[in-house]
């Protein structure tokens, strides 16, 4: 199962007014270790996917919300919840 996609134009909803702990995966296609990645999350949100949401966040065509949340390099996890970071791998 693909990973949704969420925009800098759906950050504030999708994922700071989400009524659950959210994944966001901050990446870009030409990331080789993102690619790697991507099947791990995928695998991840299958099996959590009641009880935590998975986004990607193609950092190329959303420059905005990787600017605001200080994301220096790809691939770049954050672990959101009630609006907040929790977590950053």
């Amino acid at each position: 199962m693909a990973l949704a996609e969420v925009k800098d134009s759906q950050f504030q909803e999708k994922v700071l007014e989400a009524s659950g702990p959210v994944l966001v995966d901050f990446w870009a296609p030409w990331c080789g270790p993102c690619r790697k990645l991507a099947p791990i999350l995928e695998e991840v949100a299958d099996e959590l996917g009641d009880r935590l949401t998975v986004f990607k966040l193609n950092t190329d065509e959303n420059p905005e919300t990787p600017g605001r949340f200080a994301v220096m390099s790809i691939p770049t996890l954050i672990f959101f919840r009630d609006g907040k970071e929790i977590e950053r791998f």
